[in-house]
């Protein structure tokens, strides 16, 4: 007669523990997950849960910037950020359609350089803690001879640096007081898709010594100053009494508004170029809607 009476029992022993086990109606569950960032402009940007009432941690697997962390106050916190992780949280949960987006630079020049990341909320769970996996370079040890091959037109639709808005442009010539014997001779600033380009003639003065740029900052009047990609068209130093070339390129969210930064362009010795007023002008197509 007991055995019935134990069978009973044991199933709702059963019942109540996976009945525990169940989140409660209206609680969302929580998930740590893996996510790999954009390798370029063109791929969608991952998406992260969030929720106005849990934190979520970012864990990257290089050093980031944290000084270069873009996002919109008003709306997101950022709790702590440090050498490799960051802890956000909405202000309130996001509503239905909201999208907010995310972005910080790593700290070393390696490609992908930023790691951006749009923010939703869900009703049904939330992500507590995101691992930040950054794409491998190529292993080229085995094809030391090997060259990248030369980019053509194409190339830039397809990877989505150029899209029907085309590219727009701004130039001004040298009107800045020679500073630290550094003086702008021209510049032209190119916009594209998700892309900002400052071409750059830089004269150094001829009492001058040696000056070899060395990093570039794109700094706006609102937000978090961000370091650009630095290019010489001719590696090396400026010798006293000429010029030289260099491109500063960075990633930035699509406005549909001008851009507007200060760039400073740092060498050798702490000399540095600081150049106001740069205008990054909205796409041409914008114009005609």
């Amino acid at each position: 007669m007991l055995q019935p009476f134990r069978l009973a029992l044991v199933l709702a022993l059963v019942w109540g523990a996976a009945a525990r086990a169940e989140p409660a109606p209206g609680v969302r569950g929580r998930r740590e997950r893996s996510v790999a960032v954009a390798s370029t402009s063109a791929e969608p940007l991952p998406i992260v849960r969030v929720a106005g009432d849990i934190p979520t941690l970012f864990l990257f697997s290089s050093p980031i910037q944290k000084k270069t962390l873009t996002f919109d106050e008003s709306r997101i916190r950022v709790l702590d950020a440090g050498e490799r992780s960051i802890i956000v949280q909405p202000v309130a949960n996001l509503g239905a359609g909201e999208r907010q987006e995310i972005g910080v630079f790593f700290a070393d020049d390696r490609a992908p350089a930023r790691a951006a990341f749009v923010l939703v909320t869900d009703p049904a769970e939330v992500d507590s803690r995101i691992d930040v996996q950054r794409p491998e370079p190529p292993n080229t040890a085995c094809q030391p001879t090997a060259q990248a091959p030369v980019p053509k037109p194409e190339d830039f639709v397809l990877l989505g640096y150029v899209d029907a808005k085309g590219v727009t442009t701004s130039s001004r010539k040298g009107t800045l007081d020679a500073v630290q014997g550094l003086s702008l001779d021209n510049l032209v600033a190119f916009r594209g898709t998700g892309w900002i380009l400052a071409d750059v003639k830089i004269a150094n003065g001829l009492d001058r010594p040696d000056w070899t740029p060395r990093e570039a900052m794109f700094v706006g009047r609102i937000g978090m100053p961000l370091r650009a990609r630095l290019v010489a068209t001719k590696p090396g130093a400026i010798p006293p009494g000429e010029d030289g070339r260099v491109l500063a390129v960075v990633e930035v969210p699509e406005t549909k508004a001008d851009l507007v930064f200060t760039l400073e362009v740092r060498g050798d010795g702490e000399r540095r170029l600081t150049i106001p007023d740069v205008r990054f002008l909205k796409p041409a197509a914008e114009d005609a809607q």
